[in-house]
Formats: structure tokens, sequence, C-alpha cells
């Protein structure tokens, strides 16, 4: 049946996947034939995930990796997952709960909550898996890995054992005095109510106010104050004031000010350095400390610092000896009642004063309530107009809060060393050449990349992994009420508890204000755990039962309750100690951290665990080199003692055409599927890939995804041609390098060899833009034009044997080009594969070539390029002197070795006929009006004289000169201007480049061009 006369990729792509799924073809391990392993991670997309053009980017450049080394016969994996991304799932379910009209979560509780979640995952959770595979990607999806698989309360189907690893994990890092918990700032979600990554934090820029505040002096301190200044800006003019003034963007937290920072070295607040203000509303007396971090040339001056609500004032708070305040609740409300810390210190008639009137505000209408109580109060210096950077949440999209509290953190000054010191001598061996995959060691390409993982983690902070979410992986710690009964009385010494000591025992405090913890995988792990608490309390307290509550409260209404049960009954067996489990859940990164040994069944010893683990390389974003990619490799080495992969290849971001970043309130986001939809995978994949330079980020347009459609097409057409000329009848291949005797058959054979190891070395170093433009110029240039061009009068008027050679040649250099080809555009490629002839496998499983340099035939090689070479100069030079397309020119040549003179007679007709070229002849010297035309040997010559006018394509090219030249001077001295190079966005810098080397480019063709038409004057 013959071809269709175009590949339906709608149709076909679809068809090709199943049938590589239904044949097993991308399973671990298949298609092996040799002992190393080649073992990627899939970056975990977000279970609420759907596939962008980073995902499309990513996963190419992976799938790409997997397909050749599974057709180079490595035992291969390719590991999916998705991770249960809390805070983004958690969201997404709690919004079609409030869509539906049911209950919210608090309303339902957390067990009723999570079967909604996940209900929710087994419904929509996989849609990412399905676009993942519409681009190829070439997956074990029988080992699919989700980071909640096996937790409490997942369905069936959902077993698995990585929330045990990641609960183990905690336990033993914990017991190793790794994992600690403490009161730190972090940055708090307020609409969520929890504590989220830097990641999670997106900064935007907002119109605002700069509120400058009077702080007074207090013990009657005073200093001089410039309120004039000369030329030079120095002061001439002082005033006495009683009173410092801090500038502030947020005016509502100066109720949790506890100093005011200025400069050492400022000499208008030096002799103040030690004294105090007085805070205004609340009366607390701060103190005024010397810092670094007070810019003299900035504001006042004077800064005042909130260490729980600000990161910088934090710093300033530890380094002065600051305490730390919090003045608003978890959904960032003032909180005064009840606050001893904000009362401490202070007039207790004005603590009053201030909760009546701020406490339960809202953090935007206290600061309006407190900027106009400072102007009634006449404390309010000023206001300025300031726009200013403000965090905020990615997900919830209200300001972060920089908020102290307790959480849970990572020690990881602790584990950070190894981590440091794998990608230290990794890089090391890189520079010298010298680098093993099998070292024990880890490079990150490209180099410059290394240096952003070197700054996070050589200045680390401790890592906060608790989140106050429900869905996650639910901190594995007990909390018991702390129980005192080191002042009890043993009436009658049989340390036994009677009514009288009991009565008394409960009102001397017996339960202290503080709570107990341990930690365990389980509760009844941890049961066991709290008898240190019982141990020293008099019988039979000391024998309490163990049990589970759902909080501090409940355990003590419990408690009371079997307390006074207790003293009615006298019946010890109902005697219960509560105990709470702690209700945050895990950071999605500190799971995410183990993913390498977690989705091959650590901590059991799975085979797959022993065959894949170190993994091989990870193909990530710049973006998550801390986040994610650090964390990794401290992880698995403070874990298990080895690094996760030897190799990190950072892609860089894709962006428009113009070099702008996508966003949709740009409306610039091209959409994969989309462009899928219209143009096909393949023609997708090959555009990433061929604009995968390494460390540059893709400029990509429509218009290059069509470009590389059309090359599909191109292998189509010229396997079409094949199949009309016979190639494919009767062909069963072999496998068998063919020996052809025709000079452009050996050289076709020779090209492919070439491109073959400029692939294999490309992929090798992770170079896929080199691999991709090798196979383009290769497949376009060398077979679909040349080698069909050269083949037909073979094919068509060629001897029996000729044509049966020229046959066999070019069906076994399309399969060359199938096999090359199919890592990067795998369905035209398989289609094609199984269309031109029986095989004995499928093409994402045949045999990747190993053939080299040895094909390549000199003679042939020789002579086939310089053909080829004098060709192009014609065209070149007919296309710049503008001759008209369909002229035939007769061609003279002054020089010919005897080499070019084989070359012509053997290829004399093919010449002619491709670049339009009527005769050949010897002359001595050349008539006026040629243009000359050099290649290896030879010195050819187009007369031109009539054909053309001189002097108005002269006038033509010298105007397009000119315009170019103006042009180029204009963006030129741009570049120039350190003041546009500093100040325009990059990608605006980064386009002007572009366009000033492409214009240098045309203006050089064009010159050339000119001093052609020189010689025909």
């Amino acid at each position: 049946m013959p071809m269709e006369k175009t590949f339906d990729a709608a149709t076909a792509e679809p068809r090709l996947y199943e049938a590589w799924e239904k044949a097993g073809c991308f399973t671990a391990g298949a298609n092996a034939s040799r002992p190393e392993t080649f073992c990627i991670m899939i970056p975990p997309p977000n279970v609420t995930g759907s596939l962008h053009m980073g995902h499309a980017f990513n996963n190419t450049l992976q799938d790409i990796l997997v397909r050749w080394h599974r057709m180079r016969g490595f035992d291969t994996l390719w590991q999916p997952g998705q991770d249960h991304a809390g805070i983004a799932t958690q969201m997404v379910v709690e919004r079609q709960l409030a869509k539906e009209g049911n209950p919210g979560r608090r309303e339902m509780g957390r067990e009723k909550f999570l079967e909604k979640v996940w209900d929710w995952k087994g419904q929509s959770g996989g849609t990412i898996i399905n676009q993942l595979k519409r681009l190829g990607a070439s997956c074990d999806w029988s080992r699919n890995a989700f980071t909640m698989s096996g937790a409490p309360g997942a369905p069936a189907g959902e077993d698995g054992n990585f929330h045990d690893a990641v609960i183990k994990v905690f336990v033993d890092m914990y017991n190793k005095g790794l994992i600690y918990r403490g009161k730190r700032l972090v940055n708090w979600d307020p609409h969520f109510e929890t504590a989220i990554s830097d990641l999670e934090v997106e900064q935007v820029e907002v119109d605002g106010n700069m509120w400058r505040l009077r702080y007074p002096l207090e013990d009657g301190a005073t200093y001089e104050h410039p309120v004039e200044f000369d030329e030079e800006g120095k002061p001439t003019a002082f005033e006495t004031r009683d009173y410092l003034v801090v500038a502030t963007t947020r005016p509502e937290t100066m109720l949790g000010d506890t100093g005011v920072a200025v400069h050492p070295e400022d000499a208008r607040y030096r002799h103040l350095i030690g004294k105090t203000v007085r805070l205004p509303l609340c009366g607390r007396s701060i103190p005024i400390v010397a810092d670094d971090y007070a810019d003299p040339t900035k504001g006042t001056g004077a800064v005042k610092i909130t260490p729980a609500h600000d990161f910088n004032d934090w710093g300033v708070g530890q380094r002065t000896g600051l305490r730390a305040i919090n003045i608003m609740s978890t959904r960032a409300a003032m909180f005064l009642k009840d606050n001893a810390d904000f009362a401490e210190g202070c007039d207790a008639a004005l603590v009053a004063d201030c909760i009546a009137r701020f406490d339960g505000l809202d953090r935007y209408e206290a600061r309006k309530a407190i900027v106009a109580e400072a102007e009634a109060q006449g404390w309010l210096d000023g206001i300025d107009s300031d726009r200013h950077m403000v965090p905020h949440g990615d997900r919830s999209k209200a300001a972060i809060e920089p908020y102290l509290t307790d959480q849970w953190f990572v020690d990881t000054q602790k584990i950070v060393g190894p981590a440091l010191d794998a990608v230290r001598k990794g890089m090391a061996a890189q520079e010298a050449g010298t680098f093993d995959e099998k070292a024990g060691y880890t490079r990150i390409l490209p180099e410059r990349d290394a240096k952003t993982y070197f700054h996070w983690l050589e200045n680390i902070e401790p890592w906060c992994i608790s989140r106050q979410l429900w869905w996650g992986h639910q901190i594995p710690v007990w909390y018991g009420l702390d129980l005192d009964a080191s002042h009890f009385t043993d009436d009658e010494g049989d340390n036994a508890l009677d009514d009288v000591e009991l009565f008394r025992l409960l009102n001397e405090g017996f339960v202290q204000r503080g709570a107990r913890h341990h930690c365990a995988a389980d509760f009844e792990t941890v049961r066991a755990q709290f008898q240190d608490v019982l141990a020293g309390l008099p019988a039979p307290l000391h024998a309490m039962r163990v049990v589970e509550v759902a909080g501090r409260a409940e355990a003590e209404e419990a408690l009371a309750e079997s307390l006074a049960d207790y003293n009615l009954s006298q019946d010890p067996t109902g005697l219960i100690y509560p105990v709470w489990r702690d209700p945050d859940v895990l950071d999605t990164w500190f799971s995410s951290g183990l993913w390498p040994i977690g989705t091959l069944g650590w901590p059991e010893k799975t085979p797959e665990l022993a065959k894949y683990f170190p993994t091989d390389v990870l193909i990530t974003g710049f973006d998550i080199i801390f986040f994610w990619v650090a964390r990794m490799m401290m992880m698995q080495l403070a874990v298990v003692d080895q690094i996760p992969f030897h190799t990190v290849y950072v892609h860089a971001l894709v962006r428009d055409e113009k070099g702008k970043k996508m966003s949709k309130s740009l409306g610039n986001v091209l959409d994969p599927l989309e462009l899928i939809d219209e143009y096909g995978a393949d023609a997708v994949r090959f555009t990433l890939t061929a604009m995968a330079a390494m460390g540059r980020d893709l400029k990509l347009s429509t218009s290059r995804i069509a470009g590389y459609r059309n090359f599909g097409t191109k292998i189509w057409n010229a396997t079409r041609f094949a199949e009309m000329n016979g190639v494919f009848e009767g062909y069963a291949p072999t496998g068998d390098i063919p020996a052809p005797t025709e000079t452009v058959n050996k050289w076709i054979v020779g090209e492919v060899a070439r491109v073959r190891e400029a692939v294999d070395e490309a992929l090798a170093a992770y170079r896929f833009n080199d691999a991709a433009n090798a196979l383009y110029a290769f497949v376009w240039g060398k077979v679909c034009d040349w080698y069909v061009e050269f083949s037909k009068p073979l094919l068509m008027d060629g001897t029996h044997a000729q044509k049966a050679e020229t046959r066999a040649t070019m069906a076994w250099v399309i399969d060359q080009c199938l096999i090359l080809l199919h890592p990067i555009m795998p369905y035209i490629t398989e289609e094609l594969w199984g269309t031109t002839a029986e095989r004995a496998k499928m093409l994402v499983h045949a045999d990747w070539p190993a053939y080299g340099a040895d094909l390549i035939d000199a003679g042939a090689d020789r002579e086939m390029n310089w053909v080829i070479a004098l060709i192009e100069e014609i065209r070149s030079a007919r296309a710049q002197m503008n001759v008209p397309a369909g002229a035939k020119i007769a061609m003279l040549y002054t020089e010919l070795d005897e080499a070019g003179k084989t070359a012509w007679t053997r290829n004399e007709a093919m010449i002619q006929r491709m670049a339009r070229i009527e005769s050949l002849t010897e002359a001595k010297t050349l008539p006026k009006g040629c243009v000359t035309i050099a290649v290896e040997g030879g010195a050819f010559a187009l007369p031109l004289e009539g054909i053309i006018d001189v002097a108005e394509e002269k006038a033509r090219l010298e105007k397009t000169l000119s315009k170019l030249e103006k042009d180029l001077k204009g963006l030129e001295g741009r570049l120039k201007n350190p003041k546009f190079v500093e100040s325009a966005p990059e990608d605006v810098v980064e386009e002007t480049r572009d366009l000033v080397a492409a214009k240098t480019e045309e203006a050089a063709k064009l010159r050339v061009a000119l001093e052609r038409l020189a010689e025909l004057a």
C-alpha cells in the first residue's frame, strides 16, 4: 500500500504511543543488551499541574537522553511520578468544595477533608501524565510514583512506601539531632495560615507610602539635626530635636518595635547609642542600637526595628540582643489582647487603650488607624510616596507576613558539608577534564549554575520543614501534658494517692503550661516513650494508659475527666494520659528531597534501588537549584551517604520570540498542548531541542515550530520519493552496512557516519542543540536535497546494478536518518519505520549504530563535496547579482586541476541542471562583465554582461547597505551606552545584541555582492 501524501500527526501520535505502551517499550530494562544502567528521575510535577512550556522543554531533553540510551542497549529507567503539592492541592480542593456548596474543611474535619482530597486526586490528579504522553515522554508509567503513596487513609491503588520512607527519615534525623523545633521568623501566608518557602513567594512592585514617625527621646536626650545644606551637601544649619524620626512602609508593625538602629559611624546619632526612645501608643521604652544595617544615606538614617515582623530586623535583633514581640495573629490581624509579650514593659493604661483601639483589626485597617492616631497626636512627621516590592504568596496572592512562630527545622549546617564537597570535587574534575561518572561526585552544567548552588549552600539558613496544612505527611511527633508532682506530699508514705492528696496535687499546679513531646513512626511506638513523664508520678498515676486525642484542649479535658472519675470510683484502670499528634505536615520539598531513593523503594532493599541508584542525570530548571537540587544532594548524603546523581544539567527559561518571560498578564504564553495540536509533537520537540543552547534562554516563536514541521514534511517526502522509485520494494533490512561502488553512494554512506559521530558526541556532552542542528543540516541538506537529486540519474537511467545499489543504499540511509532522529522526533520516525518495511522490532528499540569515520571514502567525499561547493557558489553568485532564476548561463574556467576535471566530467549533467549552467568553456582571459567563482582546485566565471543591469544592481545594493549601516550604527550606539545596558530590561538588551549580529552579517553579504559587481564594471 503506497504511503500517504502527508503525515497525519493528530491520528498517528496517539496510535503510536498506545502501541509503544502495549508492547512494554518503556518498562525498566526494556531493550537492554549491556550491563550498564541509565536512570533519570523526572522532576515530579505537582499533582495539580498541567503541561506548560517549561515542562515540555524539560521533559523533551530527558526523553532524548532516555531514548538514546535505550536504543544503545543500556538497562534504562525513566522514573515518573507526581508531587502531592501540599498548599496547591489543598487550595484546589477547598475551592472545589466552596464551588459545590459543601462545608469548608474546618467544618468538615481533617479526616473527611483528606478523603475529599484523595477523591480529587483519583479523578483529576493524573491530568499531567496524559499530557506528558502526548509529548511522547517514554517514562516507565508502570512505576509511576506519588509522594503521598502509602499514607494513612490512602485509597486502594495508592499503596506504596513513599510515606513510610519520609516518616522514617524524619524520625532518624530527629534522633540524630538534625531536626529540632524552634521559634524563628518565617514567610507566613495569612490566607492559608501557614509558613511557606521562598520559592512560593513572588515579589510584586506596588505603589505605597513611606510614613515618617517621631519617637521621643527619653531622659531629656537631644541631638542637633541638620536642616540646611550647601551646594556640596554639607550641613550649614541645625535644629535641636528631642525625638528621632523613623521611616517605615508598615506603621502597623510599630507596636512590636523593640529598638531603633543607627549606623555606628553616623555623627548625628553616635552619642545617642545606648539611650532609649519611648514608643508612641504603648509607651514601651526601647533602646537605640548601633548596626551597619542602618544606612545614613537613606531616609533619616534611624530605622525602627521589629524583629518579629521583618527579616532584616530579625537579623539586627539577633546581633544586638533585642526582644522579638509578635503582635499579629495567623490571619495577620492585630493580636494584642492576652499578649503578655506585647504588654511587658508598657504602660498598663496605654496597653488597655491599644487593645480597645486596635486589637483584632486587619493589618491594613490597623495601619490606617495608627497613622490617623499619629497625625492626631502630632508624632506623624510626614508622608512620602514610595514604590517598593512587597512579597506575595504565589497561590493566595496575599501579602506575605514575616512571622515569628514555632516551627520544625532541619539543622542544615550539620548536613550541608558533604553536599558542598561533592559538587566542589565534581566541578574541579570537570574543569580538569578528568570527570568520572562513577567517582561519587557531582557536576553542574553549565558551570555558572554551580555558582548559584554554592552561594545558597555556603549561606544556608535552618530549613523550615513544617506547614500548617492538612494535606501532606503529618509530622510524627506527639505531645503530652507536662505533669509535675515534685511538690507532692505523701502523707502516708505509701507513694499512692488518697482523696486529700489528689485534691492538693491538682490545686498546686500538677499540669504545667508547657508540653512534653516524643517522636516515632507511629503511635504504638511513641506510646511507650511517654513513660518518662509518668514514671515519676505517685501510684496509680504512674500506670495511666497513654491514649491519643485531637489536641491540647481535648487532652486537658480528658485528663480532668479521668481524674474526676477516679476520685469517685477509685478504679485506676480508667486513668488515662492523653497525648496529641502535631497537626502540621511536612514541607513538600522535604518529601521531594527524597525522590531518588523514595521512588526506588527505600528503605526496603529493592532490586531497583540496588540497580539504578545512584541515578545518572538530573535535568532541571535553574529556579529550583536550591529548593530541590541542593536538598536532594543534602538528604541523600545524610540518609544513605551517596550522591543522588553524577550530573545536573540546568536548562534555561523558555521565553517568547522577543525574549520576554511568558506570562498570562502579557498574553504571550504559548501552550505546548495547543502547539502539539497545530504542529505535532515532533515539531515542538525539535524546536525546543534545536534552541537548547547550554545556558541561553530560548526565544520561542510559532514560525520556528512551523519551520521544523516542514522539516518533518521534508523527511516524509524524501521517503515517498524513495518509495516511488522502488527503494522499499522487497526491502528486508538486515542491519548490514552497504559497500557501494558508485561515488555518490559511497559519499552519502560517509556522511551518515560523520553525523552519527557528531550526534553521539553532542548528546554525551549535553549539547542538545548541536545534535539537533547537525541532524537538521544532514537530513535536510545532505540527504533530502543533495542525495535525492544526485541519485535521480542512477535511479532513472542507470544500469540494473546501479539502480539496485542505489536503492539499497538509499533504504539504509533513510533507516539511519530515522534511527538518529528518533530520540528527538519519535512519532514521524516510528511511523516511517513501520511503513517502509517489515521490522523485527519497533524503532524505539532499534539498535543505535556504532559505525564511524572508517566508512568515509576520501575520494568520494572530496568529489561530491567539490560538486556541492561549486553548485552552492554558483547559486550564491546568481542570487547576489539578481540573475533571473530561469536564465541559463555559459560558464568559463581559467584554472581546473585533474580532480576538478574528473569531478566535472562525472557530474556535468547534474551541475548544469542544478546550477542552471548551459556549458563550460576554458578561457585564457576573462571577458568584461564576469563574476568570478573559486572552489578548491578551480577558478570559474559567469559572464553576466547583457544579463543584468550592473548600474541598477549597484544602486539597489548601495541603497540597501546604506540604510542597513545607519540602523546598525544606531543599535551599536545603544550597546555602547552604559546606561542602556545597565537599566534596560535584559530581554531588550539581548534582542539589541541579536539585531546587531544579524545586521552585521547581512551587511557583510551586501559588501561581498558589491565587490562582485565591481568586477563586472
